[in-house]
């Protein structure tokens, strides 16, 4: 083995198929939020509706077996925003960037845990199954934790990549500007209706897309640059 080998030789590259993880995010949220929205009631105190019906716990249980899956691609999006601002990131808006996505998802996995609890709990019909104001307290947290606080994260997060976008002009201005409008929508949206949470997994599906269709565009150059380079 050659110990004069440089560090440098080995750097980690961001794998090709990471740019599709912001796709992949936006349609699994997407299913997530509707399929929740469709299923679980809009007010807490109906919550045992929902979960003594056969199709609509199922429904959410979809639900929350995408929650993870969209969770992980998140994480993965992110650090491909990261890797395509490359050394332009500035350091305020790169941790309100990172801080507000990591909020986002631990409040979306809480949220989907504890709704994944109370339907275990019903589901098992045991004497010590919770009772209707619990249910209905339980549909309380879950509301706050995933509609009001992990949207304004969202919201931030959203604000956040958006301004890098218009700084650094990683992406088309109109995609920026349009991320400022999804924004303020979240955060005005906020206990109004729940259907505009969708916006946000649209705008990061719109930014992937883009990313994903720069990085295609210049593979082939890439290529040709590391041939000449290696002769």
């Amino acid at each position: 083995m050659d110990h004069d080998e440089p560090i440098t030789g080995s750097r980690l590259r961001t794998p090709r198929a990471a740019a599709a993880a912001g796709i992949l995010f936006s349609l699994l949220l997407g299913l997530a939020i509707t399929l929740i929205n469709v299923s679980a009631p809009s007010h807490p105190a109906r919550a045992g509706d929902w979960l003594t019906d056969p199709a609509r716990r199922a429904a959410i249980a979809v639900a929350l077996n995408l929650v993870p899956f969209a969770g992980i691609a998140f994480l993965w999006f992110i650090g491909v925003v990261r890797d395509r601002i490359g050394q332009r990131e500035d350091r305020f808006f790169a941790s309100v960037f990172l801080g507000s996505g990591l909020l986002f998802v631990a409040m979306l996995f809480a949220a989907a845990a504890f709704t994944g609890g109370l339907i275990t709990e019903v589901a098992a019909g045991s004497a010590s199954a919770p009772g209707p104001d619990t249910l209905a307290l339980g549909r309380q947290v879950t509301s706050v934790l995933l509609h009001i606080y992990g949207m304004r994260m969202a919201a931030v997060f959203t604000l956040s990549t958006a301004t890098i976008t218009l700084r650094t002009k990683v992406a088309p201005r109109w995609i920026g500007m349009l991320g400022y409008a999804v924004a303020v929508v979240l955060l005005v949206s906020v206990g109004l209706t729940v259907w505009a949470e969708l916006l946000f997994p649209a705008w990061i599906l719109l930014l992937s897309i883009d990313i994903l269709r720069t990085r295609l565009s210049r593979a082939p150059g890439t290529a040709g640059t590391a041939i000449s380079a290696e002769a």
